[in-house]
């Protein structure tokens, strides 16, 4: 059984230790002039006792040490439909077994979501990212807006749910907003005017986390819609520490999305917060050798991604099988799908998070 990121980690420690020499003996790695609170109080070895505060730095996501880095890890499914899903057994499994970076929260909005409850949500929002952080993850907050496609339609409920979030959570380093999961049938233009109004609101509270924004076309920089990333060139986003959001699904987004995406990572500091290795209703069978390709490129260019989805739900893209998360059966991979074990191991890797 492979070893966890905490054990590597201890391991090649204590190794480099025996190995140099005492008169010149020095650090693993140069620790910034004053490690925040939330970096010292992360389980030792983590990505983020780690990584500390990231950025944006040119095309990159950065770690306290201004060295680009990629993290990698799970989406959860709609929290309204499987939040039995993640209690904090299936999380220390995450975090331990599966070495996950980071933990997407996919916040549905409509769909029986925030608009129904907005209390219950983001009081469940609230209690994962304290969770996450206890295991010294990165969590994404995925405002997650699918129908109706524009988010303008959302963009007084965003605000009212990123400013709460964004409050609560300032001052820890491991939070990440995403404000608009998948806009489509709607043009590049309102996308950034939607985006205009909602950063303020998170930057008011919170003027160091990284801030992911959907490109139109579901994410995909309009090439969906037939278009392409020339709409965003023209128009970008004028804030700092922003990151454009791009989604693949292997078998069935292929030569001219995996081009396209070749081309934008050229131009925009990019961050693939949803793919999978079927069709886009996760439903088709896998194709892991598309999917391969797509996560070749991501780790040549160190571009992070987390995976559609840790449920147990029927669909093919689900990684667990139906009926795991009633039991408890996180451990292990008897309970997980084909293409829950093929992520597993592509998650579960050793990382290369660079400090000097």
């Amino acid at each position: 059984m492979a070893r966890s990121r905490w054990q590597l980690v201890l391991t090649a420690a204590l190794a480099a230790l025996i190995a140099a020499p005492a008169a010149s003996a020095a650090p693993m790695r140069q620790e910034p002039s004053a490690t925040p609170a939330a970096v010292q109080a992360a389980p030792a070895g983590s990505p983020v006792a780690i990584n500390g505060q990231l950025h944006v730095c040119g095309l990159k996501l950065c770690n306290q040490y201004d060295k680009p880095i990629q993290l990698r890890g799970m989406s959860t499914h709609g929290l309204q439909w499987y939040g039995e899903c993640y209690p904090n057994k299936a999380l220390d499994v995450l975090a331990n077994e599966w070495n996950a970076d980071i933990v997407r929260l996919a916040m549905y909005i409509q769909d029986d979501g925030y608009e129904d409850n907005p209390r219950k949500f983001t009081d469940m929002v609230n209690n994962l990212i304290e969770e996450v952080t206890k295991r010294g993850m990165y969590v994404l907050v995925d405002w997650h807006q699918l129908k109706p496609g524009d988010p303008n339609f959302n963009t007084s409920l965003a605000k009212t749910f990123f400013k709460e979030i964004a409050a609560k959570h300032k001052d820890k380093v491991n939070i990440i907003y995403d404000i608009a999961n998948e806009p489509n049938g709607v043009s590049w233009s309102k996308v950034k005017s939607y985006a205009d109004q909602v950063i303020p609101v998170i930057r008011k509270e919170d003027a160091d986390s990284v801030v992911f924004l959907g490109t139109h076309g579901w994410s995909t920089f309009g090439i969906s819609d037939g278009r392409d990333e020339t709409d965003v060139e023209k128009n970008p986003v004028k804030f700092d520490n922003i990151m454009y959001t791009f989604h693949f699904y292997a078998a069935e987004h292929q030569s001219k999305w995996y081009e396209g995406l070749k081309r934008i990572l050229t131009k925009f500091p990019v961050f693939i917060t949803e793919f999978g290795m079927q069709n886009s209703s996760g439903n088709s069978p896998n194709d892991f050798a598309y999917a391969q390709k797509y996560l070749d490129l991501l780790a040549a260019n160190k571009i992070g991604w987390t995976n559609w989805n840790f449920s147990d739900s029927k669909s093919v893209g689900a990684a667990m099988k139906p009926g795991t998360c009633a039991k408890g059966g996180y451990s292990g991979t008897s309970n997980l799908k084909e293409g829950g074990a093929w992520v597993r191991d592509r998650i579960r890797t050793p990382d290369n998070f660079p400090t000097s």
